[in-house]
């Protein structure tokens, strides 16, 4: 009998356009895995780019796997998109995590794939289990035990490496010794049976050591200069969010260190592609299809925007932005917008008043925003998308300057939530759209926890996923993790990573955030401050 995981990956293969099968004689098999739905990983430029990569190394096959689509039976098999094989079959699985909230996820599929949850329960027959992605450069602790490697950092710079290391005859011969193969030989691998962690009576962390000779620091591996490598949609599928839009990574990182930000921190430093790039990707996206989207933490802050979007005109395509600074709305890009018909824009305020975005180093003002919305509307584009977070920093992440900080309870949340929709109820044309404060209580313990709470994310697992049950029932306290000030000299879970900014750095624009003072952004070129261009200067001009 046919399974319904296989139907609909079969739906989805016959969709897609630019999917790679390779021969499986000689090669080392991957099974990328985005622990959520085919819609959600297939909407996530990155988790397109790691495939991308894996497939040109000419010895690795990769194939994408996914969260399957209905629950079914438990013994169901988790298979690729590709060649509907077993998971289990592969070499390595692995994860591409971008969000805590998918953890719960990962033990699932494990424990559909027959793959055991813990990596000490693992044997030299199972397939060695790898997780990337910027939720492991914050934090990979919450789910160390279930992970043999992470791998902190780009993918560009780490994979090359890691593949002349890996052989899966020396995992199934000894898995533990290639392990440690992995851990001295790989900038940037993690794996975390190597390490110990132990604690104060407070629950506080006393001490992170390694317990063999592997670094005790890890550090981020990044590509210093993104300028002459395209990171753009590979496979085009009707079901993502985009519906068949061509991706185009136009920057990486952040120059305007918002306190809140972790990709604005973990990404430094702010890194921008070429327009010879940027027009070469375009012009291979206006060949398979007449949707364009660039995507960056500030798109609008390259700076040659305005030439990007002239050559818009030229090839009768759709564009759209991922995100659009208020102070930034140069006339080139309103018109690239008004010809792709948009007829939504989105802008982050982040707070609705000047204090607070002085507070988070939100450096735009009201007159900005109002600015923006006018032109906007006059150009056209009637819909205006505003996000702003409630009851800041809200989830507060490491590598943060508010990574000391305690989150708002959930009641209180939820009552500012009500404040803010009875205020704006009776305003013509204003929907409000919230995130349920109890998924927001579980990303920050998962963002903020040590290895102590795996305990609750294996015992939601066996609960399937009910968390009030979960969060009633475990004898370790969460809100130790959330809802607690941490003072600025305790060891923190995540401090073993190593992303080159000085932890003096943070608790300066702490201490300013406290002020109302505002930092200028990065001055990637002269600027050694924050700590991560110390060694040399990085350029970000294009060419």
């Amino acid at each position: 009998m046919v399974r319904e995981t296989d139907k609909s990956h079969r739906k989805f293969a016959e969709l897609e356009i630019g999917a790679t099968r390779k021969d499986w004689k000689g090669r080392i098999r991957v099974a990328l895995v985005y622990p959520n739905r085919y819609y959600v990983g297939m909407s996530n430029l990155g988790f397109q780019t790691v495939y991308y990569l894996l497939n040109q190394i000419d010895h690795v096959l990769c194939e994408r796997s996914f969260l399957p689509e209905k629950s079914g039976c438990a013994t169901d098999r988790i298979t690729t998109i590709e060649s509907g094989r077993p998971i289990s079959d592969f070499d390595i699985i692995a994860f591409s995590l971008s969000f805590e909230n998918d953890y719960l996820n990962v033990l699932t599929i494990l424990e559909r794939a027959g793959i055991p949850l813990q990596s000490s329960h693992r044997k030299d027959i199972h397939p060695l289990i790898v997780a990337g992605g910027v939720a492991c450069f914050l934090n990979p602790e919450p789910i160390a035990r279930f992970i043999d490697c992470f791998l902190i950092g780009e993918a560009e710079a780490m994979l090359p490496r890691f593949f002349e290391v890996f052989l899966p005859e020396l995992l199934k011969a000894d898995r533990k010794s290639h392990l440690k193969d992995l851990a001295r030989n790989v900038p940037g691998a993690y794996v975390p049976c190597f390490y110990k962690t132990t604690y104060n009576m407070d629950g506080t962390i006393c001490s992170f050591e390694p317990t063999c000779d592997v670094p005790d620091k890890i550090k981020r591996i990044f590509i210093e200069d993104i300028s002459h490598i395209p990171t753009c949609s590979v496979i085009l599928t009707p079901h993502t969010t985009f519906q068949r839009t061509f991706l185009i990574e136009v920057s990486r990182g952040c120059q305007h260190g918002c306190r809140f930000c972790a990709a604005g921190y973990v990404y430094r430093p702010p890194r921008f592609r070429s327009l010879y790039i940027l027009k070469k990707c375009l012009e291979h996206g206006a060949s398979l299809t007449d949707r364009i989207g660039f995507v960056g933490a500030a798109v609008s802050d390259h700076p040659g925007i305005a030439d990007l979007c002239r050559p818009v005109k030229q090839i009768n395509t759709r564009i759209s932005f991922s995100s659009l600074r208020a102070d930034a709305l140069v006339p080139e890009l309103i018109s690239a917008l008004r010809q792709s018909r948009v007829k939504t824009a989105t802008i982050a305020p982040d707070a609705g008043s000047e204090w607070m975005r002085r507070i988070i180093n939100k450096n735009i003002t009201e007159e900005n925003i109002l600015e923006a919305a006018e032109t906007l509307i006059l150009n056209c584009i009637p819909n205006l998308k505003l996000y702003f977070m409630i009851g800041l920093p809200i989830v507060p992440k490491p590598f943060t300057p508010f990574q000391w900080v305690a989150m708002d309870d959930e009641r209180t949340l939820k009552k500012k939530i009500k404040r803010v929709k009875d205020g704006l109820k009776k305003v013509a044309n204003i929907r409000v759209n919230t995130e349920i404060p109890r998924h927001a209580y579980i990303q920050a313990l998962f963002s903020r926890g040590d290895r102590k709470v795996a305990k609750i994310l294996s015992m939601a697992n066996h609960n399937y996923g009910n968390w009030a049950k979960t969060l009633k029932s475990t004898d370790l306290n969460p809100d130790f993790y959330v809802l607690r000030d941490r003072v600025l000299d305790e060891l923190l879970p995540w401090d073993f990573i190593d992303h080159g900014i000085r932890k003096t750095y943070l608790e300066i624009e702490y201490k300013k955030a406290l002020q109302g003072k505002i930092s200028e952004p990065c001055k990637v070129e002269s600027c050694t401050i924050c700590g991560v261009c110390k060694k040399k200067g990085f350029s970000h001009k294009c060419i």
